[in-house]
């Protein structure tokens, strides 16, 4: 089994922070409406990794979908990161 990539590698393949905002109904007090926050690593514009959440949100638990608000930043963008050649050892 492949390890899974860490942030950094993420970060650098063109992947960004999305946070979602999820607002639901409980299944026993439709008349109430909660929030859900969810946060991951995901690709714009077409966020897989957030609509793989939701499919399973709606196919698996009972509280219904109201809306979804959602943000997603680029952390590291191109501009950003260069290869360092050098090091300097204090002490």
């Amino acid at each position: 089994m492949k390890p899974s990539p860490s942030e950094t590698e993420l970060m650098l393949s063109g992947h960004g922070l999305t946070t979602a905002q999820i607002y639901y109904r409980m299944p026993d007090c439709q008349s109430l409406l909660q929030t859900f926050v969810w946060q991951e690593y995901d690709l714009a514009p077409k966020f897989p990794r957030l609509r793989k959440f939701l499919d399973f949100w709606r196919d698996e638990l009972e509280g219904p979908l109201h809306s979804v608000v959602y943000s997603h930043c680029r952390l590291i963008r191109p501009g950003e990161w260069r290869k360092v050649d050098g090091e300097f050892l204090l002490n």
